[in-house]
């Protein structure tokens, strides 16, 4: 099993992909995240970000910067570029956008989501929004490829139980949508098919 990848690979797979975009449904709301690469010190990594505990089904979770699109945005790459500039003060402009994934429908929170990947330059001074992100948390890539970093299973999460793919960084755990994209994209890298 592939527990490493270049940027050259990364961009070579998304460059084939032919994602699966599927229309809102009515009841759901249009959303855009950006999977971020970042090449720091410790390699090449992602960048994720812990939301505040606010109440809200999303509170106090780790997460890709995204969220719901806006009128103004013109199309779901704009959602996801404006959010990220918002969330995590990464200006649009300095994103090297590489690809999109297939779309991802939320569970609880009536969420249509389009994930884009891209990479952040370094260094980078970032900027949070304090009353979007609690903290960043930046891991290294590797970390998460290699298998015994990650498990499927319920995870409780506010006394309720969730099936959910769980990865593990420190004492921090990766569930939910951002796990199921995180694990459908690495698939895609290693097998040339998403999961859902």
């Amino acid at each position: 099993m592939k527990t490493e990848f270049t940027i050259e690979e990364i961009r070579e797979r998304l460059a084939h992909l032919k994602p699966e975009i599927i229309p809102t449904p009515e009841h759901q709301r249009p959303a855009s995240v950006l999977v971020p690469f970042y090449e720091n010190e410790n390699g090449l990594s992602l960048v994720f970000m812990m939301r505040p505990d606010y109440p809200g089904v999303h509170g106090g979770q780790i997460s890709f910067p995204g969220g719901k699109r806006s009128s103004a945005d013109k199309d779901k790459l704009s959602t996801a570029l404006r959010e990220t500039e918002e969330e995590i003060g990464v200006k649009r402009d300095d994103i090297e956008v590489w690809g999109r994934l297939s779309t991802f429908q939320t569970k609880t929170s009536d969420f249509c989501v389009t994930p884009f990947v891209g990479r952040i330059p370094y260094p980078y001074e970032f900027r949070s929004d304090p009353e979007e992100v609690d903290r960043l948390i930046i891991v290294p890539f590797s970390h998460i490829l290699d298998p015994k970093n990650s498990t499927f299973g319920d995870f409780v999460f506010k006394g309720y139980s969730f099936p959910s793919y769980m990865f593990s960084y420190k004492k921090d755990v990766i569930w939910g949508i951002t796990a199921r994209i995180l694990n459908s994209f690495i698939t895609f890298l290693r097998t040339g098919q998403e999961s859902y």
